[in-house]
């Protein structure tokens, strides 16, 4: 079918055909016959490449051509912002008078986001949208469209129920809408079809044709053919690679941990320096730039390395200024080998000639070393071919002895997908949510929680959910967070409201309000009391005790005995209780560490993690605090502004002496250092300072010293240097320890 000949605005027709698009591929045609277009409820379980973001884009544009309002739900952060950028294409497209506005929201959980119902589209994580549902914003009723890509992360434990309820509930506030959920792999998609009440569009089609195969001796067997790899060594990673480079192509890597996608990396990255040519290399030399300028670390410096030979690799723990620069350098054929973790499968556009994976076993702390799920399989395996640029793709996974070449192609290779199934029956899972429905008065009583919990994909697989609703029920009343009354009401507390609108754990919101009540009887509270505190609640995920931990945290906790504001097991006591006592100390050691302005490098190679860890770790605690501050405040406990300025502090990784600084924007934590070392402690002396002096030290410069003067109030458009001025200086300040 010609796109020419669908039932969609001329703009869009012809911005397809402006890009080459003129025909659909065979599964988006099965999509029109199916109703994508006529607003009727579709789930699409077809490959990667094959075209379901187009769906999505034709589904949400005919809609709001005629009025209607779109939202886009994405797993990722990083695949809001790819999305984001894609459909920001469409914005001066006449689909309406003003052409067509794109949003995005992905963070601040307990924001309204008002403003985003000017937006046409919108594109958001499924936890933002759940946010939006507790927050009350009124455009949610509006919307006609919904767009759930990723879908079979309904399988989660920790996505799933957040997707699934928040689905049901946007289901339910607009009888009207269209859902359409995306998938690559779902092994029961028929199941999942029939709950969204969606028509169902299943194919194998692709664009590329993807050779599945594993890799055993000098050869990889694909199913109907068998293709022997010149030069193969005694690497088999590196022979693949090189096999692959040598017909042009690129190649993903996935291994099982951070450490083998590095060590992978530097040992490929040896291998095909010698055969780069001398304006590839002049390409890497800029992108291997790009990464030192934010280098801060010893990974930091690997990964450029890596990226001056071609290589990267990419996982969890790197920045997110690092992970953009290697995507970006993949997809325009810079970088020719990524070794990744299995994150980069979890929806990225980022397609290679041939995917290796070279481990199919990962460790679990249950079980130890045990296979992946094929569905996990098959997502990697599905970044294999780039649409109109190479002839097919290949994945293969390598086998180190004939027993395990037949494992793999059986449990794999001829393997259908697992049937997903939904996490929501468990009291962890349903905490939130229940709290959510009686705060927002989406349900009112036991009987409309029960009713409404009928509609998710639990009660559609496994039946009632009663028995966990009651204990959940039971819990929030004896905290406090909402009341029943004798008619059987519900109705949430001031301190349940507020806990939902903050988007935190009821048990962590527990934690904390019990350890506020603590505070009350200790005014003298120090700082890591509260950091630890945040750090023992379920919200956080605790870092990982090692052997040699136990003496260092044991003696850090009796150092800080008295700032505990919750309860110290005994160490001969419960074993599983007083170790994740002891991880929540480790933890707030290293937002302590973080609040003192150590260097990203002495605290990566102090607590063995990357810095995107870091990053990831202080994201979660900053707003942690910022809802102990609220929750502070509610409960009149004197210690709101304490937590509200470690909040700050733990967003910038500052001491308290920067505070006034460390808020201008563009300033960052060594910026700000930077400043108070020269003499500049508060704003008010940056008011009275020379434009210049500020612009000559270190990591200032012109740009930032007019940007800083104009955020106070003083308007200056460029630099005019004095001859011989210096700025003051000052002391360093002996209270905190810098080490960078």
């Amino acid at each position: 079918m010609k796109i020419a000949e669908l039932n969609l605005p001329q703009a869009l027709k012809d911005f397809y055909a402006g890009t080459g698009i003129t025909e659909l591929y065979p599964p988006q045609d099965e999509a029109i016959r199916q109703g994508l277009l006529d607003s009727k409820n579709l789930l699409a379980a077809i490959p990667t490449a094959s075209g379901k973001t187009l769906l999505a884009e034709m589904a949400m544009l005919k809609s709001i051509a005629e009025g209607g309002k779109a939202i886009y739900i994405v797993p990722l952060k990083a695949l809001a912002s790819e999305k984001y950028d894609r459909f920001l294409e469409f914005s001066k497209l006449p689909i309406k008078p003003d052409g067509v506005k794109v949003g995005i929201a992905t963070g601040d959980f307990d924001s309204r986001d008002e403003y985003l119902g000017e937006k046409d589209i919108i594109v958001a994580t499924s936890e933002k949208t759940d946010s939006l549902l507790r927050n009350g914003v009124s455009w949610l009723s509006g919307l006609s469209v919904v767009v759930a890509d990723e879908v079979h992360l309904i399988d989660s434990a920790n996505r799933g129920p957040t997707l699934e309820v928040t689905l049901a509930k946007l289901r339910k506030i607009n009888v009207n809408l269209q859902i359409l959920a995306l998938s690559a792999t779902i092994g029961n998609a028929k199941a999942v079809a029939k709950w969204l009440d969606a028509a169902l569009v299943q194919s194998d089609w692709r664009p590329t044709t993807l050779k599945e195969g594993v890799f055993y001796g000098r050869a990889i067997t694909f199913k109907k053919e068998k293709r022997v790899v010149s030069n193969a060594g005694p690497d088999e990673v590196n022979s693949l690679v090189a096999d692959t480079l040598e017909e042009g192509g690129q190649c993903l890597v996935f291994a099982n941990t951070r450490k083998s996608s590095e060590s992978i990396a530097q040992k490929v990255s040896r291998s095909i320096s010698k055969k780069l040519q001398p304006t590839e290399k002049e390409q890497l030399a800029k992108l291997k730039q790009d990464v030192m300028r934010h280098a801060e670390t010893d990974t930091c410096e690997k990964l450029a390395d890596c990226v001056g030979n071609g290589v990267a690799f990419h996982h969890a723990g790197l920045k997110g200024e690092h992970r953009r620069i290697v995507e970006d350098g993949f997809k325009k054929n810079i970088l020719k080998v990524i070794a990744c973790t299995p994150t980069l499968a979890a929806g990225l556009n980022l397609p290679a000639r041939r995917v290796i994976i070279r481990d199919y076993k990962r460790f679990d702390v249950n079980y130890g070393s045990v296979p992946i799920p094929v569905l996990e399989y098959k997502q990697m395996a599905g970044r294999a071919g780039r649409p109109r640029l190479d002839p097919y793709g290949e994945a293969v996974l390598i086998a180190k002895n004939y027993e395990e070449f037949e494992e793999l192609t059986e449990n794999y290779i001829n393997a259908d997908p697992e049937h997903i199934t939904s996490k929501l029956g468990t009291e962890p899972a349903m905490r939130a949510h229940v709290l959510s429905a009686v705060a927002t008065d989406f349900c009112r009583s036991r009987q409309d929680l029960k009713a409404f919990m009928d509609t998710t994909f639990f009660a559609y697989q496994r039946g009632d959910l009663s028995h966990v609703i009651d204990n959940v029920l039971d819990f929030l009343l004896e905290e406090e967070m909402i009341i029943e009354s004798k008619g059987g009401s519900l109705k949430a507390t001031e301190l349940g409201s507020l806990i939902s609108k903050l988007y935190i754990d009821p048990l962590s919101a527990a934690i904390i309000a019990e350890g506020l009540e603590k505070a009350k009887k200790k005014p003298d509270t120090a700082e890591f009391g509260l950091l630890h505190l945040i750090c023992s609640t379920p919200d956080i995920k605790s870092l990982y005790l090692r052997r040699g931990d136990y003496s260092w945290i044991i003696r850090y906790a009796d150092e800080h005995a008295s700032d505990f504001l919750s309860d110290v097991p005994d160490s001969y006591g419960d074993d599983v209780e007083f170790e994740q006592f002891l991880a929540g100390v480790k933890t707030a050691a290293l937002a302590e560490m973080w609040i003192n302005e150590k260097s990203e490098e002495a605290i990566t190679t102090f607590f063995n993690i990357g810095p995107g860890d870091i990053r990831n770790l202080m994201e979660t605690c900053n707003w942690l605090m910022h809802g102990t501050a609220e929750i502070s405040t509610l409960l009149g406990v004197p210690m709101t502004r304490t937590a509200r300025e470690l909040a700050i502090r733990i967003e910038n990784g500052a001491s308290r002496e920067l505070l006034d600084l460390i808020t201008l924007k563009g300033v960052g934590r060594v910026r700000a250092r930077k400043l108070y070392d020269s003499g500049y402690t508060s704003r008010d002396k940056l008011k009275g300072a020379e434009v210049s002096a500020l612009a000559a030290i270190p990591g200032i410069g012109d740009k930032l010293a007019v940007s800083i003067m104009g955020q106070l109030g003083r308007k200056v458009e460029h630099v005019t240097p004095e001859e011989g001025e210096q700025p003051p200086t000052t002391g360093q300040s002996t209270l905190f320890s810098f080490d960078g």
